[in-house]
């Protein structure tokens, strides 16, 4: 899991752990919001309202989070998400930027679930081990050597026999789903119970393949089995999809949703099954039943695309973040990044009549210390006191240095230098949903019709019909007419022979930046192209296809924008290269104008100058998930 970390990091596992925080009631009075005779929430919208959630959180029961002196329970977690104040594992404060989130999502490891905790709380059988007197011992290496056999049995799908006790495992897991369901306010408020199956490739087989993030997190609509499948039941996903379809036949519906597939070293998506059999229908049709979603960006990079795979693309080089888990080797480009299998699963559907990559876009933070850092000017990353400041996050030189040039060579400024400082203050799912419930949620995953955001709370409308006209862009019941008319993002669109027209529909977060423009991004199996459709200063320049210079630009000195922007951008765009015969994938990419980077903001607070090897400002955007054109007979 992890390289040999900064024996200070260790040692301050040992010092100031911190007691779980008391846990309230969901909202002040803990009330819930009463359904209408139909069974309706007060909120509802048969058009559908945008909610926004983070489904990738961990606390203390993850033994990758306890390890770093996370001491934060679930409970904590879906205070957090409702605007209450938490602790940080470094002593500061933390509270939600934005404000309260519409749902929320605990996903600890199910690997070793509460295991760390139990083991060191005296009293419990597991704190008796001799692996619980070396996992917090007094001694940093011997703590490190013990951790290590821990990521090595997730790794390797090997449970370490003394340590894999069940009973805490599956108690912990109840415990979990407890809280969910404890916080669970129809009409306001949204959680699931879920975890994540932390499987890794640690084989390299004859093609150099091996060693990638497998990871997926799995959600239950409803009602949940008294026991997690983990890795340390099997490393192939395809096992879990197996379980998780025994599962559903049982009446408990699933999803799962990987994530970080930019170091997965090409095993994400490749084009082969995971004991390197061919791909077929069958395992398409498996694949897409249990995955539908997959997480595009989060706190380690986004994998929408890289540049390498995007050469034309002036946007694909965001947040790319590409080495290995707890390694400092690079993950292979190929067979990791979205847009890349949005096309191959394209080339599978002519060629061999299946797509196993039909999937929509989600987003999330992935954050261990229970509570997400979603916004560049109060960033936190994730692990705990391992990144908990500015210098060991790398955005400010280390202490007793004033140049970036002066550095010293040691495990915390090395550990910056290659993950750290490379993370991401991302991100946030929207969905559409006609109220914000369990089952209206859930049924949007289902649908697809979600999409990812890095972070601000913009709304995305994407629709495509054939029937929509340039007017429809002034109507008041705009998109009460484009779901009457056509289908929203995550559907098919069948083709008529005509050619159809797209609704793009963008609102900028009040908090956050203006937008500057939106694009569509069109892939075919043979290739893509990237179409900007809506500009902030009006029409895109019909012989370059993109938005003219707005002479946007960020004043470095206090972080603040130089521009106007706007907060709405809409546009009925429809394809000039349109071909009715042949499949194509369009999704949606908004952009704002710049801001500043977390790390330059860090570095402006510290009076240093901001990281040279990486951006001062970036773009945030939003992802929405697909629309599939597909011939008509």
């Amino acid at each position: 899991m992890l390289k040999k970390t900064t024996a200070l990091a260790v040692i301050l596992l040992l010092a100031g752990c911190g007691k779980a925080t008391e846990s309230k009631a969901p909202g002040a009075d803990g009330a819930k919001a009463a359904p209408d005779e139909a069974g309706r929430t007060s909120g509802y919208n048969p058009d559908r309202n945008a909610y926004f959630g983070d489904l990738h959180i961990h606390t203390r029961s993850s033994f990758d989070a306890y390890i770093f002196n996370v001491r934060r329970t679930a409970d904590d977690a879906y205070r957090f998400a409702l605007g209450e104040t938490i602790q940080h594992p470094s002593g500061f404060d933390m509270t939600i930027a934005g404000g309260p989130l519409d749902f929320y999502t605990v996903t600890d490891h199910a690997e070793y679930l509460g295991i760390l905790p139990a083991m060191n709380t005296p009293g419990t059988k597991l704190s008796e081990l001799p692996a619980a007197k070396q996992m917090f011992s007094a001694d940093p290496d011997v703590i490190l050597s013990s951790f290590q056999k821990v990521g090595t049995s997730v790794r390797e799908g090997q449970p370490i026999a003394e340590m894999y006790d069940l009973d805490t495992i599956n108690s912990v897991w109840a415990e979990n789903v407890a809280a969910a369901d404890k916080y669970y306010q129809p009409g306001k408020f949204t959680t699931f119970a879920a975890y994540e199956y932390t499987s890794v490739r640690s084989d390299i087989d004859e093609e150099g393949f091996g060693g990638g993030n497998l990871h997926r997190n799995v959600f239950f609509k409803g009602a949940a089995p008294p026991k997690a499948f983990s890795t340390l039941d099997s490393s192939n996903p395809e096992d879990l999809w197996d379980w998780m379809d025994e599962q559903r036949a049982n009446g408990m519906e699933a999803i799962a949703i990987p994530h970080n597939s930019n170091v997965s070293n090409g095993q994400m998506f490749r084009l082969q099954t995971y004991l390197g059999e061919p791909l077929d229908s069958a395992y398409a049709e498996q694949r897409m039943r249990n995955e539908p979603l997959v997480e595009v960006t989060q706190v380690k990079g986004t994998s929408e695309t890289h540049p390498d795979l995007s050469p034309n693309d002036e946007w694909a080089d965001f947040e790319i973040y590409e080495e290995l888990l707890g390694s400092y080797a690079l993950s292979a480009v190929t067979g990791s990044y979205v847009r890349e299998a949005y096309r191959n699963g394209l080339k599978l559907q002519e060629t061999e009549g299946f797509d196993p990559f039909h999937f929509g876009l989600v987003a999330a933070s992935d954050s261990h210390v229970a509570g997400g850092a979603y916004a560049e000017n109060d960033y936190w990353s994730k692990v705990g006191i391992v990144d908990g400041t500015p210098v060991a996050r790398g955005s400010v030189p280390f202490p007793g240095t004033t140049s970036w040039d002066e550095q010293p060579d040691n495990q915390i400024v090395n550990n910056a230098n290659h993950w750290f400082s490379r993370w991401s203050a991302s991100g946030l799912t929207g969905v559409w949903a006609e109220e914000n419930t369990r089952e209206a949620i859930f049924d949007a995953f289902r649908r697809k019709e979600t999409f990812a955001t890095t972070g601000p709370r913009m709304k995305v409308r994407f629709f495509g019909g054939f029937g929509y006209s340039d007017d429809m862009l002034t109507s008041a019941d705009l998109a009460h007419q484009a779901y009457a008319d056509g289908v929203p993002m995550g559907g098919d669109l069948v083709g008529t022979g005509d050619t159809p027209a797209f609704l793009v529909w963008a609102q900028r977060d009040p908090n956050a930046g203006t937008l500057q423009r939106v694009q569509v991004v069109k892939v075919t199996s043979d290739g893509e192209e990237v179409i900007d459709v809506a500009c902030d200063n009006g029409t895109p320049d019909p012989s370059t296809g993109r938005c003219t210079d707005n002479g946007s630009s960020v004043d470095m000195a206090s972080c603040t924008p130089v521009n106007t922007g706007a907060n709405e951008l809409k546009a009925i765009w429809r394809d000039p290269a349109f071909d009715a015969s042949r499949r194509a994938t369009y999704y949606v990419r908004v952009l704002e104008n710049p801001s500043c980077r977390w790390s330059t903001w860090e570095a402006m607070r510290n009076g240093t100058p901001p990281r040279p090897d990486v951006p001062q400002t970036i773009q945030e955007r939003a992802y929405t998930s697909p629309i599939w054109y597909i011939p008509g007979n």
